[in-house]
């Protein structure tokens, strides 16, 4: 029985491209195979190298440390043209003061949150990922005390601690057909982000869930349950055309009954934060 010899034809090694080949495969045999001495590297610690490697988030997923990340690029982002900040120290350390009594009765009170005010007349607050808080020079100079001021510092948090803006940035992504298999790319995040932040009103769920999450912050703080309720009044009062507040917050009437109705099942007494000349000599600068 006649066996056919094995052979390989020496022209194969001729090929350009062969040894080139088997370099590279033995020195990734030799990568895979060789014990690494080093201290193993956890994959919470690879993270966010791969992420930046790819630039794909999964906004359905992202850590808070990831959230903080891109808060801080959504920031920047509004900083080079979407906003004008208002600059004044005395009273942004005031606005960060009030903020800051707020955050350990918080939802999420371990975030870094960043308090700004934006120099706008118009009368708005918002907010963005990571404990990023904006609140209109226009809705301070309406506010008639730190009371209501803070009833409106404290509904902004109440969308961060709902991640709001990510389900609304996740929606929005959805409905422009963003959405891949991997997830979003870095770049696209940051303006849907920006977007969501500037342009998109709230959802009457959110808008609701937010009212509830600010009025516990708020009543726990110290200040008067009603000062949520009267500021939301004070709005609607003001003039024939829709505060920007309002507008972007939809469903006012509704939230106040709601608001109301939350008051009356759990009433607290507080009182901090009612003296409206204390918080004009707190905001006078913006007054002149």
């Amino acid at each position: 029985m006649n066996r056919k010899r094995f052979s390989i034809n020496s022209r194969f090694f001729q090929k350009t491209w062969f040894y080139p080949f088997v370099s590279v495969v033995i020195a990734i045999t030799i990568c895979l195979l060789t014990p690494v001495a080093t201290k193993a590297i956890d994959a919470g610690q690879l993270l966010p190298f791969l992420i930046q490697g790819v630039q794909a988030i999964e906004l359905s997923n992202i850590s808070p440390s990831q959230e903080v990340d891109l808060g801080k690029q959504i920031n920047k982002q509004l900083m080079s043209g979407q906003v004008r900040l208002y600059r004044n120290s005395a009273v942004n350390d005031y606005v960060t003061q009030v903020g800051r009594r707020l955050i350990p009765n918080s939802d999420r009170p371990n975030l870094p949150y960043t308090f700004q005010i934006v120099e706008d007349e118009s009368i708005n607050a918002f907010a963005t990922l990571g404990g990023f808080v904006y609140v209109h020079t226009g809705l301070l100079k309406t506010a008639d005390n730190e009371a209501q001021l803070a009833s409106v510092l404290a509904h902004e948090i109440g969308h961060i601690g709902g991640r709001h803006v990510i389900k609304q940035m996740q929606q929005k992504a959805l409905e422009s057909g963003l959405l891949t298999a991997a997830g979003l790319d870095r770049n696209q995040v940051v303006q849907i982000g920006v977007e969501v932040a500037r342009n998109l009103p709230r959802s009457r769920q959110n808008e609701f869930e937010a009212d509830q999450r600010g009025l516990k912050t708020l009543t726990r703080t110290g200040y008067p349950q009603s000062a949520m309720v009267d500021f939301m009044q004070k709005l609607l009062k003001k003039s024939s055309s829709v505060p920007s507040f309002l507008s972007t917050h939809p469903g006012t009437g509704d939230r106040i009954k709601a608001l109301q109705s939350a008051i009356n099942d759990q009433p607290r007494s507080g009182s901090a934060g009612l003296d409206s000349s204390n918080y004009q000599a707190n905001i006078k600068a913006l007054l002149r």
